[in-house]
């Protein structure tokens, strides 16, 4: 019991002291913050890329894609195998008997950002009537659906943040052509959003497309009638196609970037608070040697060298968990939440800030203040007794 009197006593001197060395302290808990702040930065900019993706898709649609194309843009798919693929086993028929499947011909054209003048790609789908019964989450939340066989389009809304001129009535030309946006549609926050979606047979003939498309999206029975689906059309010498689920393909998309971007904001992170550690280490060695007299003293009366120990760690501690607790409401007041757009065709997407990214957070800064604070730790608890009687 002794001793836990002795540890506690040490821990409220030495936390107590702190404010006389305010300006290594604030340096510390400020390098600290900045440490934590920049790295939850980048995950939850992957966490939101991320979520995107997983929001996007379907476990039972079929997706398929020519074989060895990783991209809608490098696919195509020629008429006679799509009809192969509507006989498939396991495609879903409404009342009439027709096969519930959307073909789809994606290409990029351009768009431009508030106060920008620079061009970036965006792309623009183009799709039948049964695209919106193959997307449950779709739906018209300004204006209306585009007509069939015209030049109207109709735009994601997470396009609106980042991108000018898409707004309800506005006209962009793309190749020859004015396309008028009539109506802004939603899809939950997925990938779609982030796209311009025309009527097909007119996307195909402005850009010289002729009758071909990229991707085929089939409703299934359900998600276990995909594999005998795929086995059915790898089975077909005529095809040369892949299948996957269309969950999958964008769930696998948006991780791969999402994980690239953690590869890049880990190492940094861990640069810099390589960094932090410095100050944190140089802080406590400096309120080590502030309280030499007052460590010896307390050795000398009976202190055990544990208590210092103890004390100057929990302090080290306490000025890590204080900048990363900062660091994490930086991030949450000025990340999280936040627009922005990444990829070869932008997608939008939100910054998203999770409980378990601050707890990676913090658990940095904690780990920065156990290593600060273990060399000044020991020395504290050598500290010759001798000390307290010097001048």
């Amino acid at each position: 019991m002794m001793i836990l009197n002795q540890i506690w006593a040490v821990i409220l001197m030495n936390v107590s002291s702190i404010p006389r060395r305010a300006g290594l302290s604030i340096a510390t808990i400020g390098s600290i913050t900045m440490v934590v702040a920049v790295l939850l930065g980048f995950l939850a900019l992957a966490e939101g890329f991320k979520a995107a993706g997983n929001s996007t898709g379907s476990p039972d649609i079929a997706f398929v894609l020519r074989s060895g194309s990783e991209q809608e843009l490098n696919s195509t798919i020629t008429r006679e195998q799509a009809v192969i693929l509507e006989s498939g086993p396991g495609v879903a028929r409404d009342e009439q008997g027709a096969a519930q499947i959307s073909p789809e011909l994606y290409v990029i054209v351009d768009a431009a950002k508030p106060g920008s003048d620079a061009s970036f790609n965006i792309g623009l789908r183009g799709v039948g009537q049964m695209a919106l019964a193959l997307r449950p989450k779709f739906k018209i939340v300004e204006g209306r659906m585009l007509k069939p066989g015209t030049n109207e389009v109709v735009v994601g809304r997470s396009l609106l943040r980042e991108f000018k001129g898409m707004e309800l009535g506005r006209e962009m030309t793309w190749g020859v052509t004015r396309w008028v946006v009539v109506g802004i549609f939603d899809t939950g926050g997925s990938v779609f959003e982030s796209e311009v979606w025309g009527d097909l047979s007119v996307v195909q003939s402005l850009f010289n497309r002729g009758s071909t498309i990229q991707t085929m999206r089939l409703k299934l029975t359900s998600a276990d009638a995909l594999p005998a689906f795929k086995a059915y059309v790898d089975a077909d010498p005529r095809t040369k196609l892949e299948v996957q689920s269309e969950y999958d393909y964008y769930s696998n998309q948006t991780n791969q970037t999402a994980t690239v971007i953690k590869y890049f904001g880990w190492p940094l992170g861990i640069a810099m608070a390589i960094g932090a550690l410095a100050g944190a280490i140089n802080t406590m060695y400096s309120a080590v040697d502030g309280r030499r007299r007052e460590i010896a003293t307390l050795r000398a009366i009976g202190f055990n060298g544990l208590s210092a120990f103890i004390g100057t760690m929990v302090e080290s501690v306490v000025l890590a968990v204080i900048g990363g607790i900062l660091g994490a409401l930086m991030a949450y007041i000025f990340v999280d939440g936040m627009s922005a757009s990444s990829g070869f065709s932008q997608i939008v997407f939100t910054f998203k800030l999770t409980g378990g990214l601050v707890v990676q957070g913090v658990g940095v800064a904690l780990a920065v203040g156990l290593l600060g604070g273990l060399l000044p730790a020991a020395r504290a608890a050598r500290m010759p007794i001798t000390v307290a009687y010097q001048n």
